[in-house]
């Protein structure tokens, strides 16, 4: 059936990690299966009379001896198609003995539909036996047709869904068989957990668990962001101390940067100073010395 996704998650892995687990410990899922299962099952009964009802209203009424032999001619054809499917399984299977004698068995069901079709057919006219009478499959809900032949049916008793149907109906009935004592024993375990006789760690307090977990994950963080914070202030505070170290150092280099020109440039100007006096000397003592060279050689 087209049922859509499973919601389920379906890991090799998890079903490996469960099996381990439920060896010592009952988790109870047995339970949960039979419920499933029993929903499934009953949407498909549902199915089954409603269909019933539409036929009901849509197909002509037959009076009860015919609608006696109509049925009979039906559950003649679902033995032959059940044991038809069969016997091909049991052929695929390398089982021919067993297949052989199941086509014995179909040969006299056949005889059998022969004569109650010939009956059917007997008592009522014939424009209404050319009508298709449906009926509808009591495992899987779907219509089967009075004047299908073996083929038809075979391909639909051997067909998946009806085999899965047969399938599930049969896991569920062995389920009912247990399934009181089951949730008995699981009521108990209930009271011994809610008890404390036994501690046991359950969906709730899977919950609370990680709950309180992610709580104290994010005071964690939250205390983190304060020291981190803080401390982002106080290497903020150092950066602008460092900084307003480094600009007064600046300044005082400055400072002694100016003072040097200031000394350099005072030295150069006296110097000079002492050189312009010097230059207006020397002229005096060229002319003196000119004048005494003169006087001598005079002499």
């Amino acid at each position: 059936m087209d049922l859509g996704e499973c919601p389920k998650i379906h890991d090799l892995a998890l079903r490996a990690d469960y099996e381990i687990a439920s060896k010592t410990k009952d988790y109870f899922y047995d339970i949960d299966a039979t419920e499933h299962l029993e929903a499934f099952i009953a949407d498909c009964d549902r199915r089954t009379t409603a269909a019933k009802q539409r036929l009901a209203e849509t197909q002509e009424e037959l009076s009860a001896e015919v609608t006696e032999k109509a049925n009979a001619v039906h559950e003649l054809a679902e033995q032959i198609g059940q044991k038809l499917a069969r016997a091909e399984a049991l052929g695929e299977e390398g089982m021919v003995e067993e297949s052989v004698k199941l086509m014995g068995e179909i040969d006299e069901l056949r005889k059998k539909k022969a004569i109650a079709e010939q009956d059917y057919r007997n008592s009522m006219p014939a424009s209404s036996y050319q009508q298709q009478k449906l009926r509808v499959c009591e495992v899987c809900s779907a219509y089967l047709g009075i004047h299908d032949n073996d083929r038809r049916l075979a391909d639909h008793f051997g067909g998946k869904l009806h085999l899965g149907f047969i399938t599930i109906r049969e896991k569920l009935t062995e389920l009912k068989k247990t399934v009181d004592k089951r949730r008995e024993e699981r009521g108990a375990s209930e009271r011994e957990r809610s008890s404390g006789r036994r501690h046991y760690v359950g969906g709730r307090e899977l919950d609370r668990r990680a709950r309180r977990h992610r709580e104290s994950a994010r005071d964690r963080d939250g205390r983190h962001k304060d020291d981190r914070e803080r401390g982002d202030k106080e290497r903020d505070r150092t950066d602008k101390d460092r900084d307003r170290g480094d600009k007064e150092r600046d300044r005082e280099r400055e400072r002694d940067r100016k003072r040097s020109r200031s000394r350099s440039r005072s030295r150069h100007e006296n110097s000079r100073e002492r050189s312009r006096g010097h230059d207006t000397r020397e002229p005096r003592r060229s002319r003196s010395h000119r004048s005494s060279s003169r006087d001598h050689r005079r002499d």
